[in-house]
């Protein structure tokens, strides 16, 4: 057992899922949602490479589809929550403390969503935002948005983004032959195309300081 926990990498879905199954995709939503300290988790690569290995009946590491949803659906949105929880129970402090630049940057973009779109859009959004779907949660509870409005919409949110990015592997899974051959490329396409609305909303800050 403690050599199978001496090679998993972290920050490598396939490696995380080869020592975790489900159940790693479980935590990591959970620690990434609710956590602030996990947010330089890969929980997009995750549930796609999840979803992609539930297709491949033929791969060397097959996942049950049914407890990859399971698990993803739990770990988001239990996640979510605990961190609004804290975000109510510690307060602005909670940010204050942080000496991590990353951190505050997420802190602001997800101010900027909630200014900009209102609780309930934002709460949604920001699921698939990286970094900003770490920080809006305990966000929102220092801020002390409605307790109902944003269980409502984060469960919401967090199936849209952890079913969907799971099923959306699972297609591709089922419609390419051996498509565990082409899992890198397509973890590395994944990581990049999560992080384009966060450069995106860099952009759109750093164009509004030069105009002012």
């Amino acid at each position: 057992m403690s050599a199978g926990w001496a090679v998993v990498t972290v920050l490598d879905p396939h490696s995380l899922l080869s020592a975790f199954g489900p159940v790693g995709v479980g935590v990591v939503l959970f620690a990434e949602t609710g956590l602030l300290i996990g947010f330089f988790l890969p929980g997009d690569s995750l549930l796609f490479t999840a979803g992609v290995l539930s297709a491949a009946a033929g791969s060397s590491l097959h996942l049950p589809l049914g407890w990859v949803l399971i698990a993803a659906a739990l770990g988001g949105c239990l996640g979510a929550q605990v961190g609004y929880l804290i975000g109510r129970r510690v307060g602005p402090a909670l940010f204050d403390k942080s000496n991590r630049s990353r951190l505050r940057q997420g802190r602001d973009r997800a101010e900027i969503y909630l200014a900009r779109y209102g609780y309930r859009r934002a709460i949604v959004l920001a699921r698939f935002v990286p970094v900003v779907r770490t920080v809006l949660n305990p966000l929102a509870g220092v801020l002390h948005v409605p307790a109902r409005v944003f269980t409502l919409w984060q469960i919401l949110g967090g199936l849209l983004w952890s079913v969907g990015v799971v099923l959306a592997g699972y297609w591709l899974g089922s419609h390419i032959r051996n498509v565990d051959r082409y899992l890198l490329p397509i973890i590395a396409l994944i990581v990049v195309v999560s992080l384009i609305p966060l450069a995106v909303q860099v952009l759109r800050i750093r164009r509004g300081r030069r105009s002012v």
